[in-house]
């Protein structure tokens, strides 16, 4: 059967979600939705999926089943509902960010049932999930992603193989713990730069403009200039991921200095009652700490 045959089904349709089971649709992918929230699953009638009120359903009746969800409670939670119904023939793909130990217990439920267990966390925030832009980094049988490589191009721009089940975890958990980093630098300088003296735009275009620029400074150094925190990715889930990497580098042994204190500067965001806004929002928490507004003038 070719993979455009099989019937696909998507667990989670929050803000990444959402635009990824789209995608799925729009590539004409057959799409069955299921998420907590009964609303978010029912605006994908219309849009022709099938819509099912509990992850079982989905899943009996899905050949393919892709996770998108909070965190690795959540993972296992999916997991445990789901087992009875999986079987030979079917597969589970994991594309939330979690815990390594998490992914491994999730495919052991999986796999005990003979059906197969894919780990494909995404790279990218709201705008590439729409855009069908996102990095996948894939964990799984090299011949299983063969396969899956249709389903995967309709979501993302890159597929990038990192081994075998639990890799692709692994290579999240770097790949988060690297943008939380540059996202604390990034405020830090700002706020810096302002008590120094210089205007919020001039160290805007100085760091953009040269060897230092990146996608992500451009994007959060405009949103921060507008005032605009709507997430794209909300700082409860940077400092979710960061709590996960440090759990691991503790485990593997790996003083992570810079790492613990970005991740204590989100704490204080979430503290500030911030976790539902963007990361970007990780400035606000520097300007309080440092006493200065670096837009609208500083102080």
């Amino acid at each position: 059967m070719s993979i455009k045959d099989k019937k696909i089904g998507f667990i989670g349709l929050g803000t990444m979600g959402a635009p990824m089971a789209r995608n799925i649709k729009k590539a004409g992918f057959s799409l069955g939705v299921y998420n907590r929230t009964e609303s978010r699953a029912e605006a994908f009638r219309d849009e022709g999926a099938a819509v099912y009120y509990a992850p079982w359903e989905l899943a009996e009746d899905c050949d393919i089943i892709i996770i998108m969800v909070t965190g690795p409670e959540a993972l296992l939670e999916i997991t445990g509902a789901i087992q009875e119904v999986l079987k030979t023939g079917k597969t589970v793909i994991n594309m939330s960010t979690v815990s390594i130990d998490a992914t491994m217990q999730a495919a052991e439920i999986v796999q005990s049932r003979g059906a197969e267990f894919v780990d494909a966390p995404v790279s990218g925030s709201k705008k590439p999930a729409e855009e069908g832009a996102l990095v996948i980094l894939a964990g799984a049988d090299s011949r299983l992603l063969d396969e899956l490589q249709p389903l995967f191009e309709s979501m993302g721009r890159d597929i990038v193989c990192c081994g075998e089940v639990g890799y692709g975890t692994r290579m999240k958990l770097v790949i988060n713990m690297l943008l939380g980093n540059m996202m604390a630098s990034f405020a830090e300088a700002l706020v810096f730069g302002r008590r120094t003296g210089l205007a919020f735009e001039t160290i805007l275009q100085t760091i953009t403009a040269g060897a230092l620029g990146s996608p992500l400074f451009k994007i959060k150094g405009q949103a921060i200039s507008e005032g605009n925190y709507t997430k794209n990715f909300p700082v409860d889930l940077i400092f979710k991921d960061l709590n996960l990497v440090l759990h691991e580098a503790g485990k593997v042994g790996t003083p992570l200095p810079l790492a613990s204190a970005t991740r204590e500067a989100y704490s204080g965001t979430v503290g500030l009652g911030l976790g539902n806004e963007d990361m970007a929002a990780l400035v606000k928490y520097y300007e309080k700490i440092a006493d200065i507004k670096i837009v609208d003038g500083g102080k």
